[in-house]
């Protein structure tokens, strides 16, 4: 099986066709290459590229200008994110992007999001 949780232990001994709950409040954060922005990781499959993670960020916390090399979906949950297009997406509000679209994004007051990755994003500034 290709597509896992980190941090379960024990999943690769479940059968192929055999459900994964996650407990979420038992995953881990962990920090990414941006200050302020952590994530719990839910679903990751290395081969396909796909991605579904809780991501937490600070207030302020900035995500760099960066491409999409495949649709990304993100529904906020708490707090808000904004970008350069003059979005400001709230709690309960969804927005998706789709391949090739360039953005900068930010959390003016902090944000609890779930973003969906069919491929990784590809950063275009340090």
């Amino acid at each position: 099986m290709v597509a896992v949780t980190p941090d379960i232990k024990g999943q690769e001994k479940l059968p192929v066709s055999k459900s994964r709950p996650v407990a979420i409040d038992a995953l881990p954060w962990h920090p990414t290459a941006f200050p302020g922005i952590e994530q719990k990781i839910l679903l990751r499959d290395e081969e396909r590229g796909l991605m579904t993670a809780l991501i937490r960020m600070a207030p302020g916390a900035r995500l760099p200008l960066h491409e999409h090399a495949d649709i990304e979906q993100t529904y906020v949950i708490e707090g808000s994110l904004a970008d350069d297009e003059g979005n400001d997406i709230a709690a309960g509000d969804f927005i998706w992007r789709p391949k090739g679209h360039r953005h900068v994004a930010w959390s003016p007051k902090g944000a609890l999001l779930i973003g969906v990755f069919l491929r990784p994003n590809v950063f275009l500034e340090a």
